[in-house]
């Protein structure tokens, strides 16, 4: 029989694989201007490389989500992995533009199943007094990853040529995939007090309840637009530092990469303990600091993107991601603690499929075809701010229908299953 591993080893594992999630995800945004100089492409369709990449991620996320719910998930984790990797390897020896858009298709497939089904096996490790923290842990891997992708990316094409940044990320995950196939998962909700409903197979009647469930669909409504907003600014943050002030491909990705290892790090850790904390005091804690956290970055972002001083420009831009990324773990232990524990792989997925399909699966190439349309990146990275208020809005709604729940401190809300 398997071994089990420790809460403390599972969590350590997952979030060190997710790192390298991040690291293949972020190089194409690395790479982006001499990868679009080789294939004489320009904004727009430079941008759609990142819409390819969403196709695979979101359409095939609820099959995963299904399958979690119901199948071996270390099996479907690694073959994510595997996934994932391979067409991290084979965007490197890309011979034309459109069979790296089916490459970066392959990727998507692949971190569909590893971001579907990961959350839930932390879920069902850690109580609900210390889901938050150990899932603030686990994304952090996502400013961690993206920084390494974009030193590491920025480095490569630099010396080496930008296809030898996707080679030499990708090959790690091809061995890494086999790392949790010699160990025992933990049962559906294990670590909750409904064990026998946990481990009940959900039913579509269950699935479409999702969409009745009003605090989720706040949530996801609300990250939806947070989405649109990240994906795109992840995307072009490297580009509009090159063109509007100047900077080279190498010192913007050098900029990204150290500032969303000090803003992301700081910033997803801070924003998930003291989230905890809050919650332990007040039930709407989760949702306090998501609203002020996202309605501070929408302002603090609209300044970045105008300022004309480079310093204040890159200062600003570092206090944005922090804010943005404070409410990284709340976000997804609220898409998690407001559905029943055997629908989490299935709450998760719609997550998935939601927050791309309407959010940043779009929006690069939607600030890509304005700026060609433009002629003014600076003028297109605008919709950004604008979003966040979006998004802000819908956190607040979050928050007045949290502060009229009656939930004991520190408790879950909405965990029975929904009615539809």
């Amino acid at each position: 029989m398997n071994k089990r591993l420790s809460p403390a080893w599972l969590l350590a594992i997952l979030t060190g694989l997710n790192l390298f999630n991040y690291i293949d995800r972020a190089i194409l945004n690395a790479v982006r201007t001499p990868l679009a100089a080789e294939f004489n492409v320009g904004y727009g369709d430079s941008g759609r490389a990142f819409t390819y990449f969403m196709i695979g991620y979101f359409v095939t996320s609820p099959f995963f989500g299904y399958f979690g719910d119901r199948a071996s998930r270390k099996w479907l984790i690694a073959l994510g992995i595997f996934v994932w990797s391979l067409g991290t390897v084979l965007t490197g020896f890309a011979s034309t533009f459109s069979m790296l858009l089916a490459y970066r298709v392959l990727v998507g497939v692949g971190e569909a199943s590893y971001a579907t089904i990961s959350p839930g096996l932390i879920s069902d490790s850690y109580d609900a007094k210390r889901r938050n923290n150990a899932l603030t842990i686990f994304y952090v891997a996502m400013p961690l990853g993206y920084a390494l992708g974009y030193l590491f990316g920025g480095e490569m094409a630099t010396h080496f040529g930008w296809r030898h940044a996707f080679i030499w990320a990708g090959a790690p995950g091809l061995l890494l995939a086999l790392i949790l196939l010699p160990f025992a998962e933990p049962k559906r909700g294990g670590s909750d007090a409904q064990t026998a409903a946990a481990a009940t197979k959900p039913s579509l009647r269950d699935f479409l309840g999702l969409f009745r469930n009003p605090k989720y669909m706040l949530v996801i409504w609300g990250y939806v637009a947070y989405t649109f907003a990240l994906g795109a600014f992840s995307f072009w943050g490297p580009t509009f530092l090159e063109k509007i002030h100047g900077l080279t491909t190498a010192n913007a990705d050098r900029f990204f990469g150290a500032v969303i290892v000090v803003a992301g790090l700081v910033g997803t850790m801070v924003g998930g303990f003291v989230a905890t904390a809050w919650h332990k005091r007040d039930p709407a804690g989760y949702a306090w600091l998501l609203s002020i956290s996202i309605l501070l970055a929408a302002p603090v972002s609209f300044f970045a993107l105008q300022a004309k001083d480079t310093t204040v420009c890159m200062g600003l831009l570092a206090a944005a991601m922090f804010l943005l990324f404070l409410p990284t773990g709340p976000i997804n232990t609220l898409i998690l603690e407001t559905v029943p524990a055997n629908l989490r792989s299935s709450a998760m997925a719609l997550s998935i499929f939601m927050i791309h399909l309407f959010g940043d699966m779009w929006s690069p190439e939607i600030v890509g075809r304005l700026a060609d349309h433009l002629h003014s990146l600076q003028a297109a990275v605008l919709v950004l701010p604008a979003a966040l208020v979006v998004s802000g809005m819908f956190s607040v709604w979050l928050l007045v229908v949290t502060k009229r729940e009656k939930i004991p401190a520190g408790g879950v809300a909405n965990t029975a299953a929904p009615t539809v």
